[in-house]
């Protein structure tokens, strides 16, 4: 299978989006007069890249547009789509199917699409050239055009035989060539007479130009000496920027990774900071239930409860000190509750001697089972949070460790980046020196005329002459500025004829250039086109041969006997071309020889193909087709209602030799035949609807 399927939308009778699929073989279309079954033949023949709107039957292009009808509104545009099976490697695109589409709107808008791919309609034309398909020719034979080959000329005839046989290629690539060799004489002859016109007026110049041989000598001179001189000061200068360059550029890197390093380490100190505010907060919790359990303990004492309760008391200020230095002394544990101890043994003396107790009181709360237990509990409690705040204390001696330590990085690689900041300012600094040196260089070969980029990158070198080598820049220098004085003695060269001679010479030289390479294209389009050509008579000969083997066996078949041949037409005359515009010679062409059909039927004497009656036209219509088919076999052929003319006998004869061929060629043909339908393997229907837009019926045969 070649040629996929046609998908049509808004194209002429076909409004709605329409598919057909088309299988190996024959597929047939029928349907009454006026249904619409041979829009499809014009939507092919559209897309192949018909341009003429009459050979679509219609006056323009809007008219491929569905027009609308009562029931029915017209469409804003018509487009048709085909695709291909190309998994053979038919065309010459990577694309294993090749999908064809084409739409125009009424606003005149037309667009092609090659694989989605918008192309120009001469792309079209040239891809489908490639594959032996276009819109003329005997791949599409409309209703009426059963015998255009009969009716083409002789040398139309030919044409549409080199184009099946797939010369049509070589007959472009030999037309194209001619036009080149054609329009290559043309600009040969206007280059040889440009060269006679040049040849004076450079013999002049070059007679001027000599004038200043001399000068040239001491402006060589001079120039080596300067090259050498100045060279060596520019690379001198350059070497020393070199050098601190890469130290500069890797001090960079470095300070660079310094400043990156500080920044982690920032990040770092940030959150050991951050880790601060938790273990305090822990600390003041454990203190403040510290002093919680004192003041219980105070207040659950037997003595203190003894103790009168006059808040003027001396007894209750020296209480309140007592919870003040439990809750404010900080430190470590173990020296925490050594300071309270002695606290507690102060102010009990201290009681003792303001307010004695009564022995009784001490002996009864010493043997009160209930305080002990309390007093047991107070220092169980107390010594949880010992332990809690020593935890607690180590946690925060682990973060001021931390955090001195992570200031101290910091700080570290700042001094770091400082040492290294420093050996970068003293590396710019010496390269602010040597390009102070440069500008000053600079400033002096722009008073000479000269700049520092002339002397970049020219290899050290000795000058030619020994009176002039360079022994010392002192030296060097002196013979610089004379032989400066030496040129401006001698004077101004007019540059304007300078420029000129030069410029001569160089339209001389590549006026000979081109006329070499222009004789060189000659004869190498001349080669190229008798290649060509014995290319194509050879190819179109034996095919010739082999048309007219089948030919007569298509006439045993269709007639019963007789001959059908095509014999070349007598040579034709020789007819010079007309000379172009320059009026120089051009080269004569040879036009080509014809096609002439000899036919001969048994039992009747014929002078002419037009004395053939109808039915005889379209038999021997059919036995040409097929002759050229069975030579050059095209991937498809659309056949719209070639048998109309055909008598049962010969339409089931049509039928048969569809059969043989179906293997080589895809058939598509629209049809009235009932024998023709039989040899099909697909039969699609066409109807009118009562919208006024043509529908499809399919039916697959097999």
């Amino acid at each position: 299978m070649f040629l996929k399927r046609l998908e049509l939308q808004g194209f002429k009778s076909f409004a709605g989006k329409t598919a057909i699929d088309f299988p190996d073989g024959i597929t047939a279309i029928v349907g009454p007069n006026g249904s619409g079954k041979s829009n499809i033949t014009d939507a092919i023949r559209w897309l192949l890249g018909e341009r003429e709107a009459k050979s679509l039957r219609g006056a323009k292009a809007d008219d491929l547009i569905f027009a609308g009808t009562e029931k029915r509104a017209r469409s804003g545009f018509a487009q048709a789509s085909i695709y291909f099976d190309n998994s053979s490697g038919f065309f010459p695109v990577e694309y294993k199917e090749v999908a064809i589409t084409r739409r125009v709107d009424r606003d005149g808008e037309s667009r092609f699409l090659l694989n989605q791919s918008e192309v120009l309609l001469r792309d079209i034309i040239d891809f489908f050239a490639r594959g032996r398909l276009g819109a003329r020719g005997l791949n599409i034979i409309s209703q009426g055009e059963s015998d255009s080959f009969l009716r083409a000329s002789p040398e139309e005839r030919r044409i549409l035989i080199e184009e099946i046989l797939g010369l049509k290629e070589y007959l472009l690539k030999k037309h194209s060539s001619e036009r080149e060799l054609r329009n290559t004489r043309i600009n040969l002859d206007k280059a040889k007479a440009m060269i006679e016109e040049m040849k004076p007026h450079i013999r002049v110049l070059r007679r001027q130009v000599g004038r200043y041989a001399e000068r040239d000598k001491l402006l060589a001179e001079l120039s080596e000496l300067e090259t050498a001189f100045y060279g060596g000061k520019v690379r001198e200068i350059l070497n020393d920027l070199s050098r601190y360059d890469p130290e500069i550029a890797a001090l960079g890197e470095i300070i660079l990774g310094k400043k990156k390093e500080i920044s982690e380490l920032e990040k770092e100190l940030r959150q050991v900071e951050s880790s601060e505010p938790e273990a305090k907060k822990q600390l003041e919790k454990i203190r403040l239930k510290r002093r919680e359990l004192f003041n219980e303990r105070l207040s659950t004492s037997p003595v203190v409860s003894a103790m009168p309760r006059n808040k003027k008391d001396p007894m209750v200020i020296i209480r309140e000190i007592k919870a003040l230095a439990f809750s404010a002394i900080s430190g470590n544990p173990d020296s925490l509750k050594e300071a309270l101890q002695k606290i507690i043994s102060l102010t009990e003396e201290l009681e003792e001697k303001v307010y004695p107790v009564p022995n009784g009181i001490r002996a009864a709360a010493s043997l009160n089972p209930e305080f002990e237990a309390k007093m047991e509990a107070f220092n169980k409690a107390l010594d949880e949070l010992d332990t809690i705040e020593k935890k607690l204390t180590a946690e925060m001696e682990d973060f001021n460790s931390s955090f001195r330590k992570a200031i101290k990085a910091v700080e570290t690689k700042k001094d770091e980046l400082d040492e290294l900041e420093d050996r970068n300012k003293k590396l710019s600094f010496e390269k602010e020196k040597i390009k102070y040196r440069k500008t000053e260089l600079e400033h002096q070969l722009a008073a000479m005329g000269k700049s520092f980029s002339e002397f970049m990158g020219l290899p050290r070198r000795e000058t030619s002459k020994p009176e002039t080598k360079i022994t010392d820049p002192i030296s060097a220098e002196r013979r610089i500025y004379r032989l400066r004085g030496e040129l401006a003695s001698i004077g101004e060269v007019d540059e304007s004829i300078i420029k000129e001679s030069e410029e001569a010479e160089i339209r001389f030289s590549s006026t000979s250039a081109q006329i070499d390479e222009l004789e060189k294209a000659s004869a190498d389009l001349k080669t190229l086109i008798k290649e060509l050509d014995y290319k194509i008579h050879r190819e179109f000969s034996d095919a010739l041969g082999k048309i007219n083997k089948e030919l007569s066996g298509f006439s045993k078949l269709m007639f019963g006997g007789g001959k059908i041949a095509f014999k070349l037409e007598e040579p034709p005359v020789i007819i010079p071309k007309v000379a172009g515009e320059t009026d120089l010679p051009i080269e004569e062409e040879e036009s080509k020889q014809g096609i002439e059909i000899e036919v001969s039927l048994p039992k009747k004497r014929i002078k002419g193909l037009e004395v053939l009656s109808g039915g005889e036209r379209s038999l021997l219509s059919t036995a040409i087709l097929f002759g050229l088919v069975s030579i050059s076999p095209p991937p498809f052929i659309v056949l719209d209602e070639v048998d109309a003319a055909l008598d049962e006998r010969n339409a089931r004869l049509f039928g048969k030799m569809l059969l043989q061929f179906e293997g080589k060629t895809q058939f598509i043909i629209v049809t009235h035949n009932r024998a023709t339908m039989e040899s099909a393997n697909a039969l699609y229907g066409v109807t009118m609807g009562e919208d006024g837009a043509s529908k499809l019926v399919s039916l697959r045969l097999s």
